[in-house]
């Protein structure tokens, strides 16, 4: 800090760590959480839904494990929410995997998404996957209709004293160009922090109501209900639609209006099972800040982009294709795989390349700004998971460490372009280890006897504790070197003439996903 707190922190002359206490503390100091740049998730969420509601309903953890269904739910409605301020219903999914993101955009929330992934494996896979999905996506729909019903019920049985609490936009638009939020032509610590009031929120004191009004509201509250619950439930056949209606009728029999909203729900059934299979288009393709979309996907129209942990400079290239194509108007990325960043100021010669994952914004490439890949490791691991007791896997990296000892001794190698990748958990030992990994490397392990490397290992194993403790380290210093990477990007993203607005905003858990955090865009409404 300006103040010096933390100037004690290394020694001046060695350089060496001399208070590990006060390294924890400025650590903190820096981390994203304790800088308050991020803008809370619901107060996104109420800006861009106004007065309307949310649609939830279905548990995507009947088809996902934990993690992931946990990282759709919280990005599916973020998205979806973004796709209905801009008023879009097209998705460009970078990234997409398996494809799970993409089908539960297109089948819960009828967006149509094209999922690019690099990999043929990935994009054969997802159509299998959404195929066997599809297959089972009534019966999904219809235990969640219970869960769905309850909840709108609850609303309007409380909504005749809540619905007195309106959210007033921001001039037109809670996020338009003329908002709080609006980018500045320079970019300042201030313009990183978020406002106190996304939203302004006027609260007054509802009046009280006689019984009839209240009456007479209930029952106004619950016909909207049964247009909501038909408009969630459009693709579940006529029989199963249980409609909410504010009129009594004789038992056995259907009112009028109830054969009429029935009727109407199997239209909308039939109309959407006929163009539900054309909604989630997986294909395969590289992208990179080059790929012009047009080129793959023929009929692009006003869409928004999203990615879900893209690996590396995807993420980077992902706000790069955003903020050179007119037609993407939003984008909302959570990126992960910083170790595989390309760096700017990192061993130039042999990365010809011009564009570069890291640094992004104009501020960090003027001071010639570089973290190296021992640094961008590091910020890949998961203090939080630490912190809940979930240990280090000290172990396979005693491994590892003993291994590359043994590699640049034994084989004069001290940089290979291969990787050993997840050995450890399929090595019934440390030798069976070292020798399948030999294997990976491509290095002869015929001439390293069983007896070298056990000596290599008794050799190493007092230090196990001193690798545990530097680990824990790189553990504290990870948010610190994460948020030197978002914050990169978000800069990037205040430097364009053409961005509304732009934030960080903690997505997930993260616990349950470290990399939780995703960088949120929007454009200008002259870009409109």
């Amino acid at each position: 800090t300006d103040d010096g707190t933390f100037s004690n922190v290394f020694c001046e002359n060695s350089e060496k760590l001399v208070n590990v206490h006060l390294f924890a503390l400025a650590a903190k100091y820096y981390s994203l959480s304790n800088l308050g740049v991020c803008t809370p998730l619901e107060d996104v969420l109420e800006a861009l839904r106004g007065d309307s509601q949310g649609t939830s309903g279905i548990k995507t953890d009947e088809f996902m494990n934990n993690k992931k269904s946990h990282e759709v739910q919280m990005m599916s409605e973020l998205v979806d929410n973004l796709a209905n301020y801009c008023g879009i219903k097209q998705v460009i999914d970078i990234g997409s995997g398996k494809g799970y993101l993409s089908s539960f955009l297109s089948m819960q929330y009828n967006l149509k998404v094209y999922g690019i992934d690099s990999s043929n494996t990935n994009t054969s896979g997802a159509h299998e996957r959404n195929r066997k999905l599809k297959k089972h996506w009534r019966a999904y729909q219809s235990r969640g209709r219970t869960n769905l019903r309850s909840q709108r019920l609850e609303k309007a049985n409380v909504g005749p004293v809540e619905s007195e609490i309106k959210c007033k936009a921001i001039n037109e638009k809670p996020l338009n160009s003329d908002s709080s939020l609006q980018i500045q032509d320079r970019v300042t610590v201030q313009d990183l922090v978020p406002p106190c009031g996304f939203t302004e929120i006027a609260t007054s004191e509802p009046s009280k109501q006689t019984e009839v009004d209240l009456m007479a509201r209930t029952q106004s509250d619950e016909s909207k209900l049964s247009e909501e619950v038909l408009a969630i439930l459009n693709v579940l056949p006529a029989d199963a639609v249980e409609v909410f209606s504010s009129s009594q009728c004789n038992s056995g029999e259907l009112c009028e209006e109830e054969k009429a909203q029935r009727k109407m729900a199997s239209l909308k059934a039939k109309a959407s099972k006929s163009s539900e299979t054309n909604l989630y288009f997986p294909l395969t393709s590289c992208i990179t800040a080059e790929t012009d979309l047009s080129d793959i996907i023929t009929d692009l129209e006003d869409c928004m982009m999203v990615g879900l942990h893209t690996c590396g400079d995807l993420a980077a290239n992902t706000l790069r294709i955003f903020t050179g194509k007119p037609e993407i108007k939003a984008v909302c990325s959570v990126g992960c795989c910083y170790h595989l960043l390309s760096e700017q100021f990192e061993n130039q010669e042999d990365c010809p390349e011009e564009v570069w994952g890291f640094p992004m914004c104009q501020y960090l490439k003027d001071k010639g700004w570089c973290c190296g890949r021992n640094a961008r490791m590091s910020a890949c691991l998961a203090l939080e998971r630490i912190a809940v007791g979930q240990m280090l896997p000290t172990e396979s990296l005693f491994y590892r460490a003993v291994l590359q000892v043994i590699v640049e001794e034994i084989y004069g190698v001290t940089k290979s372009g291969r990787r050993v990748g997840k050995t450890f958990s399929k090595s019934s030992s440390f030798i069976d280890y070292v020798r399948k990994s030999l294997k990976k490397l491509e290095l002869d392990d015929s001439k390293l006897p069983d007896s070298l490397i056990m000596d290599y290992y008794e050799k190493y194993k007092h230090r196990m504790n001193e690798l545990e403790a530097f680990n824990m380290l790189k553990v504290v210093l990870a948010p610190c070197i994460e948020v030197l990477i978002l914050l990169d990007r978000l800069c990037y993203l205040k430097e364009q003439d053409n961005i509304a607005w732009s934030g960080l905003v903690k997505l997930f858990d993260p616990v349950k996903s470290p990399r939780c955090c995703a960088v949120i865009a929007l454009k200008k409404q002259s870009c409109f």
